[in-house]
């Protein structure tokens, strides 16, 4: 049924409650209506909806006493869940029903979960409310429920002394200068309140150089440490920007696209992420910091209902945040009015192929140029390709270095092992035995087959765990990872797609159970811990498959301060003025390691 059969129904129902069609003289035998209330005829011999109509009140029951709206205005419930999710993610072993969980929506329900976000009344109002029209800089009224919901799970981390100490340069043209405190720059009330449920004290290096650089509309390209606090760093002025100034001819160009459930939408902002997982978790902090805003952010990405992904972008949409591969679907996006555009994790855009995507939308479709939009690029590394994205991109903007462009964080305890590769599987159970059953641990593979097979493997070993990879489907993925985030399954076997922007708190321990080729996939693995002033610790598997990797992975301890093994400096000594090891013997090898 449609969402506007469904309105039309719920309107007849409210219509003729009182008209008294249901007395006993009109009720057929055995019927169950309660006397006073007309039911339609499509809507009789169904299961009530509890809550949804208030019979001993004169209209809606109050918002207090109701769950949240869905994205399509259908209430938020256990329908469109899965029954049964396997213990480590997937479907293969053991079940449990999560219908009950009050913060479960299930994956491709109509919750937040799936990516579509909840419609609160007295929450994110829609485009075509009269309340667009109103002064968005005023707060709207506060939802208890929701407010529970977007803040319960805050964590400001333990180490901000140090993690302030990173150095930071910014270099560019009448560069704004950088704030302390969230109050020294002007963000709103509804802004600065967000700020204060989310229990941010202070800000972090980043955001304390990108904020006013931002609110000054000035072109930004930040290199950071993953884990620094990009994705707040962008939000929290361009949402504080959107608040101050309205939707402007966006609203006007939207209601003169055509009836409501056709619209084109226009958001006034544009953030463009590499993958499914992490266009998520920008979503959700979104959502925090629209919450009591008229602002709607909505989030679309590939591997999920396109049908259901486009009603909801027909309720609304101010800040999109995408995948480069979707904006354009089917033409419901338009981004002539787009005032700021977001390229976050642009490296990894690169990596993954998406630069054609990114040059049709940014350069061949309806988005203002540089100059008239505001555009920023955020990336953890700075190569040739990056460069010449942001001077096509870019206007006189800002570059800003956030410690060593490509660094690890010094709150990453870092070891690297020597482990053959027969030995690696016992090696691992003994990590495991001793960083504690409750520690939430991620260990990379290289391969998809590899990740299946360790996940299995520790799986009869007896610990609870889960794996993600490309060929997983989505609803395994981010089943797999709710399942990680709650700690019901602690040890998560993934593979590089979960090594990128993925913002998953209390992460203890990174394990590279197989390393990667090159230093900037290490860079981005292990700093899944260490996020945002906590402590981290990772763990790496060396053996004589990672040569071609030990004068980079060198120069990085060293740099980062951490035990270097000798074994490891004589390797990189003999590889860098003997030439390659190929062929080599392994009583070479062995000679090194015990050096």
């Amino acid at each position: 049924m449609s969402h506007v059969a469904v309105e039309n129904a719920l309107g007849l129902d409210q219509q003729f409650a009182g008209l008294d069609l249901n007395s006993s003289d009109n009720q057929s035998g055995g019927s169950t209506a309660s006397k006073g209330r007309y039911i339609p005829p499509h809507l009789r011999n169904r299961e009530a909806t509890k809550g949804f109509y208030d019979k001993d009140s004169s209209g809606w029951s109050s918002s207090k006493d109701k769950d949240a709206y869905s994205s399509f205005g259908s209430r938020s419930d256990s329908r469109g869940k899965s029954s049964f999710f396997s213990d480590r993610g997937s479907g293969s072993r053991g079940r449990f029903d999560d219908r009950g969980r009050s913060d479960y929506d299930g994956i491709g329900s109509r919750g937040d979960r799936s990516g579509f976000g909840k419609f609160e009344r007295g929450g994110n109002s829609r485009w075509c409310d009269k309340s667009d029209e109103d002064d968005w800089s005023k707060p709207l009224p506060p939802s208890e429920r929701l407010e529970q919901e977007l803040f319960s799970g805050g964590n400001t981390g333990i180490n901000f002394e140090k993690y302030d100490d990173i150095p930071v340069e910014a270099t560019g043209n009448n560069c704004p200068p950088h704030i302390e405190s969230f109050s020294d720059v002007e963000m709103g009330e509804i802004i600065m309140g967000n700020i204060e449920l989310t229990r941010y004290t202070r800000p972090t290096p980043v955001q304390k150089h990108a904020i006013p650089i931002i609110k000054e509309k000035r072109d930004l390209m930040a290199c950071a440490q993953t884990g620094s606090g990009k994705t707040a760093a962008f939000l929290l002025p361009i949402l504080s920007q959107i608040y101050s100034d309205g939707p402007g001819e966006a609203l006007r160009a939207m209601k003169e696209n055509g009836r409501y459930g056709r619209r084109k939408q226009y958001p006034i902002s544009l953030v463009l992420a590499p993958t499914r997982e992490l266009a998520v978790q920008i979503y959700e902090e979104a959502r925090k910091f629209s919450y009591r805003s008229r602002v709607r952010p909505c989030v679309v990405y590939g591997g999920a209902d396109i049908g259901q992904q486009i009603r909801d972008l027909e309720r609304g949409c101010h800040l999109l945040v995408a995948t480069p591969g979707v904006v354009m679907e089917r033409g419901k996006i338009g981004l002539d009015f787009c005032k700021y555009l977001v390229l976050d994790e642009a490296d990894r855009m690169l990596d993954m192929g998406f630069e054609p995507q990114i040059r049709r939308i940014v350069e061949q479709d309806t988005m203002p140029p540089k100059g008239v939009r505001h555009t920023m690029m955020f990336s953890a590394t700075f190569p040739k390709e990056i460069q010449m994205l942001a001077r096509d991109f870019l206007d006189e903007y800002i570059f800003l270095a956030v410690g060593r462009v490509g660094s690890t964080s010094e709150n990453i305890t870092q070891k690297v092992v020597w482990v053959e590769e027969s030995d690696k599987r016992s090696f691992l159970l003994d990590l495991l035995n001793a960083t504690g059953k409750d520690s939430l641990t991620l260990v990379f593979v290289e391969t998809k087959k590899g990740a299946d097979s360790l996940e299995d493997f520790l799986y009869h070993e007896g610990y609870a765990c889960t794996s993600i990879h490309g060929d997983r489907s989505q609803r395994d993925r981010e089943e797999a990872l709710h399942q990680f985030r709650s700690g019901k399954s602690p040890i998560l076997v993934a593979t590089a797609v979960a090594a990128r922007g993925l913002d998953i708190s209390n992460v203890k321990h990174v394990i590279n159970f197989d390393l990667p080729s090159d230093i900037e996939e290490y860079v981005h693995r292990i700093g899944r811990t260490g996020r945002v002033g906590n402590l981290g610790l990772a763990t790496s598997f060396f053996n004589e498959r990672n040569i071609n990797i030990t004068k980079d992975l060198l120069d990085l301890l060293v740099e980062a301060k951490q035990e270097v093994p000798s074994w490891l400096e004589n390797m990189a000594y003999e590889h860098h003025y003997k030439g390659s090891s190929r062929g080599r013997s392994k009583r070479w090898l062995w000679r090194l390691l015990q050096q």
